[in-house]
C-alpha cells in the first residue's frame, strides 16, 4: 500500500518522520486554500492507496479531551456561507448550492464508513475555518448550526479534494487545546503532538507500506 502522509506543518509530524524518514509525504501550510493547491497537485503526480492527515485540532467540549485521538468521520467548511442581519447562512441554506452535489453528502463532506470502521478510535464530527477566533458569539453560532465536535483549519479541504479525486483518506487528529481558549499555558500541544504521532505509528503499522 502506497499512503501520502499530509500534514499543515513538520512539527505536527516530525517524531513519526524521525522514524519513518522514507515515507512520503506532504506539508502543506496552514489553511485550507493551501492545502487544496499542494494536495491536488500531488495527486496529480502519483496514484497513492490512501492519504492519512494527521495533525493537532482544538475541541468544542470535555468530550474529546486534550491528548484524545480521534478520526473524522464528516466535516465541512464552516465559514463559507452568507451573514445577513447577525445571522449566518451556508451556502446550501441560501440556494447558491445543492447540498447532495458531489462530494458533498446532505451537506457534509463525508469520510467512507467502510475506512472507518477498520480502526477503534472515536469517530467525530469536525469543521474547518479559516480563522481561528475566541470569541464566544461566534463559538455560539458555529455550534448551533454544525454541532461539531472539534476545529481544525485544513481538515475539509482533505476531504474535498479526495472525494472529489476518489482518494480513499483518514483525517487523524489529537486535540490540543479547547475552542476559544487563546491562553497557550493551558493547551497540551506538546502532549498533543506525541500522541498523534504514537498513534500515526501504530495506524501505518498496521498497514503495509511502500515507498
Amino acid at each position: 500500500m502506497q499512503i501520502l502522509l499530509v500534514a499543515a506543518s513538520e512539527l505536527e509530524i516530525a517524531p513519526f518522520l524521525a522514524q519513518n524518514p522514507v515515507i512520503d509525504h506532504l506539508i502543506t501550510g496552514v489553511g485550507s486554500p493551501s492545502t487544496i493547491y499542494h494536495l491536488t497537485k500531488r495527486l496529480q503526480q502519483i496514484d497513492y492507496d490512501l492519504v492519512i492527515q494527521a495533525g493537532i485540532a482544538g475541541s468544542f467540549a470535555e468530550s474529546p479531551a486534550l491528548g484524545e485521538i480521534v478520526l473524522v468521520a464528516a466535516d465541512n467548511f464552516a465559514d463559507l456561507g452568507i451573514t445577513e442581519k447577525g445571522n449566518f447562512y451556508t451556502i446550501f441554506e441560501k440556494g447558491f448550492a445543492d447540498e447532495n452535489i458531489a462530494p458533498f453528502t446532505n451537506g457534509w463532506l463525508k469520510a467512507d464508513d467502510e475506512i472507518l470502521k477498520e480502526f477503534s478510535v472515536q469517530k467525530v464530527r469536525a469543521i474547518t475555518v479559516n480563522t481561528v477566533t475566541d470569541e464566544k458569539n461566534k463559538i455560539a453560532t458555529l455550534t448551533s448550526k454544525f454541532n461539531p465536535q472539534i476545529e481544525t483549519m485544513e481538515g475539509a479541504a482533505l476531504h474535498f479534494v479526495c472525494l472529489q479525486e476518489n482518494m480513499p483518506f483518514l483525517q487523524l487528529r489529537s486535540i490540543s487545546n479547547f475552542v476559544g481558549e487563546r491562553d497557550k499555558t493551558k493547551w497540551k500541544t506538546h502532549e498533543a503532538i506525541d500522541r498523534l504521532n504514537q498513534a500515526l505509528g501504530e495506524l501505518v503499522g498496521g498497514l503495509r507500506v511502500e515507498h
